[in-house]
């Protein structure tokens, strides 16, 4: 008759390895049922919480979901905040005509109410995407009030409300028709270079007044 075999001492190593492996499996399964916080995805992913799950508000989502290589677009706020309130006149930066009659009207106005901003500035492109009626053309003088847009000699009839008078009283024929104003101005307009010159700069104006100029 076979004498029974010894347990050896590899057989025991394996049985106590055995043991502390199903030991530990079964502490892991009752953690998770005491444990109310960690979720079933957790479970299944067997408790790696190594990456922490964080929340986006909508404002971050809306931060990221318009963002390029972490440079937001701003486009939209751009223009409102570079759309100025109120009268403006909008003239050619570079002509010599215009600047003398941007002074003319800085020595007789009355409210000091107008702005003023080159056609070739930030200014007149923000007003450009508010108002698409003003044309690219630097020949032609804008006067906006608020949300109403005059062009041409239009523009030097409705501005001259804030003159002194004699002056303004030609604000009583602004109603005259625009085709038959705009003929003188389209005369001087073609010529106006020739006459009065063309810079590339513009000309500094007084500290007063400075503040009305826009860009």
């Amino acid at each position: 008759m076979a004498r029974p075999t010894q347990p050896t001492f590899a057989d025991n190593a394996g049985t106590s390895l055995r043991s502390i492996v199903v030991s530990g499996i079964e502490r892991q399964h009752d953690d998770r049922d005491r444990d109310p916080e960690v979720s079933a995805p957790a479970q299944r992913r067997g408790l790696d919480q190594s990456a922490p799950h964080v929340e986006v508000d909508a404002g971050d989502r809306e931060h990221h979901d318009r963002s390029v290589g972490g440079t937001r677009y701003a486009g939209d706020m751009a223009v409102a905040s570079t759309t100025p309130n109120g009268q403006v006149m909008l003239y050619d930066g570079v002509c010599g005509l215009c600047a003398k009659s941007v002074r003319w009207i800085l020595r007789h106005e009355r409210d000091h109410a107008i702005k003023f901003a080159p056609l070739q500035g930030e200014t007149a492109a923000a007003l450009r995407a508010k108002h698409p009626e003003i044309p690219e053309q630097l020949s032609t003088v804008v006067y906006i009030d608020g949300d109403r847009v005059h062009l041409r000699s239009k523009a030097f009839l409705y501005m001259t409300k804030h003159l002194h008078g004699p002056w303004r009283w030609l604000y009583a024929v602004r109603w005259w028709p625009a085709f038959l104003g705009d003929i003188g101005y389209r005369i001087v307009a073609a010529v106006r270079y020739r006459m009065f010159g063309k810079s590339d700069t513009c000309e500094l104006p007084s500290p007063e007044h400075r503040a009305r100029f826009l860009p």
